[in-house]
């Protein structure tokens, strides 16, 4: 099975519309009246893939694991996404006991939730997930979308490990039910670490449990000693949300 796939996804949205012919309308008044149509939206994603490889001997299910990347690896060259994280493991050999997806932001684009929604969901169709098991977690850009995502489906995962991102504290209530970890280098220059204390903050103030890891000489590059730790892969398998 191929590691390279790209993604088309057609979702139908229904609105409530209608039009009334203009000789009908009455004008200095309030009338009441419906509209309603179809409109058809097309997602592509490109993404790398990986599965575990005991997964076509197995009939069980598997825990999945969704990667965002950094603004410097958007583009339409998947090799990009293969420099950090997971997949730059996966590369140098690593084997992982969950099934790994990483997709590619566009150029100058930022990680779209509709765009991620839809890959979780042919993932799900398409593959043997357990959705009791689906984890995200992602660096900079990618930790951003990792906030953002959560946000919007707080129910969907059963953990999240955003890195040196950020988020809108407004929002953290919607993860207090949720394990978090939060990973940031007190030296970063780019993404202040302050944005991940506060988002830790919100969540705790909110009733969760967020935890944060601080590196004190580490700068925007908190990812590496982040992914190459077995430790976080351990936290995310100890995990399993009830749907």
């Amino acid at each position: 099975m191929k590691n390279i796939h790209s993604l088309l996804w057609i979702g139908v949205i229904s609105a409530m519309f209608s039009c009334t012919p203009r000789s009908t309308m009455m004008v200095g008044q309030q009338s009441e009246h419906t509209l309603q149509r179809e409109i058809k939206t097309m997602v592509h994603v490109d993404y790398l893939l990986y599965l575990p490889q005991a997964y076509d001997n197995s009939t069980k299910q598997w825990p999945l694991m969704l990667f965002l990347h950094g603004a410097g690896e958007r583009g339409d060259d998947l090799n990009k996404v293969k420099i950090h994280g997971p997949p730059k493991l996966i590369e140098q050999g690593q084997q992982f006991p969950f099934i790994i997806v990483s997709p590619q932001c566009p150029p100058e684009q930022w990680w779209s939730v509709d765009n991620l929604d839809a890959l979780l969901k042919q993932m799900v169709k398409d593959y043997d997930v357990d959705e009791n098991r689906i984890y995200v977690t992602g660096l900079s850009m990618g930790g951003y979308g990792t906030w953002n995502l959560a946000f919007e489906y707080p129910n969907r995962f059963a953990a999240i490990a955003p890195i040196c991102g950020g988020g809108d504290t407004k929002k953290a209530h919607r993860l207090k039910h949720l394990p978090v970890w939060v990973f940031h280098g007190a030296q970063d220059k780019v993404v202040p670490v302050q944005q991940s204390e506060d988002m830790v903050k919100a969540i705790k103030l909110a009733g969760g449990k967020a935890k944060l890891t601080i590196y004190p000489q580490a700068g925007h590059d908190s990812w590496t000693e982040t992914y190459n730790n077995p430790a976080l892969y351990e936290w995310f398998l100890s995990h399993t949300s009830d749907k």
